[in-house]
């Protein structure tokens, strides 16, 4: 059984900082590329960063020089930091991995895993 836990949403005033954090847990051989999403109500669940396993990330063009994506491949862990949050990064954000992990003591299988979201609310 593999488990994404996320945690750090919360509600921050505009210019604010919020720090996402998401642990991978479970039966895991490696995890491949890991990032962050987000929907908004109404809208599609859009990527917002990404981060491969030797550390080379991907932004959308909306949180660059804002937001920063990085892991602890030790800890199976991926953070996003995220500054000068303004109103429409209001979102549920979502964890995602790509990880390869045992379904049997011989048996191994990749497939893609999602945390459950957590809220981020820019208001003042």
């Amino acid at each position: 059984q593999v488990q994404l836990v996320e945690s750090g949403g919360g509600l921050v005033q505009p210019g604010g900082s919020l720090r996402l954090s998401c642990a991978a847990s479970g039966n895991i051989v490696s995890i491949n590329d890991m990032g962050w999403y987000r929907q908004a109500p109404g809208k599609q669940r859009d990527l917002v960063a990404a981060i491969t396993s030797g550390g080379t990330t991907n932004y959308a063009d909306s949180v660059k020089g804002r937001f920063t994506i990085s892991r602890d491949n030790a800890k199976n862990t991926v953070y996003l930091q995220m500054n000068s949050l303004q109103p429409e990064d209001t979102a549920v954000y979502y964890c995602n991995a790509n990880l390869r992990y045992y379904t049997s003591p011989y048996t191994a299988r990749r497939d893609d895993f999602w945390g459950q979201g957590t809220q981020v609310t820019v208001s003042s």
